[in-house]
């Protein structure tokens, strides 16, 4: 186990499109746990592939409140209400941006062993599963906020 460095903004691979994963591997499970270990030192609920460098369709989640979910080829299949609040990015640090998500999200994806899995989510964990998919595409929260980002005060 061990942390890998976060993409910053700025980095082009932070705006490709992430590969559909077809088997497990153990580089694959290493991934996953460096992912984890990555986003807990940096105190985030979330991180994508593309974040640490590698585009494939990978996401780790963990708001606390279930236990940590492992995304391998995401997708969403159902989204409804409406939440806004601040959102931050560990690739956008010391930044925040309002951005209005869905508050009910259901995904379809495959867990680190690629067995399928459905995965259900309001508030913190919706809008978790919104962010992380969008950066699978290029997607930076920036491209969604209401009146674009500012300094966390």
């Amino acid at each position: 186990m061990g942390t890998r460095k976060i993409r910053i903004e700025g980095d082009p691979i932070l705006r490709k499109q992430c590969k559909p994963v077809d088997k497990v591997t153990p580089r694959l499970l290493q991934l996953i746990d460096d992912m984890f270990d990555t986003m807990y030192e940096a105190n985030g609920v979330g991180l994508a592939g593309p974040q640490v460098g590698i585009l494939k369709r990978v996401v780790v989640i963990d708001v606390g409140d279930e236990h940590p979910l492992v995304l391998i080829n995401p997708e969403i299949l159902e989204t409804s209400g409406e939440q806004t609040g601040d959102e931050g990015c560990l690739s956008l640090p010391g930044k925040v941006g309002t951005v209005t998500r869905p508050n009910y999200v259901k995904c379809r994806a495959f867990d680190e062993n690629m067995e399928p899995i459905t995965v259900e989510g309001t508030e913190l964990l919706a809008r978790a599963i919104c962010h992380e998919l969008d950066h699978l595409d290029g997607v930076l929260y920036r491209d969604r906020a209401d009146g674009g980002v500012r300094d966390i005060e």
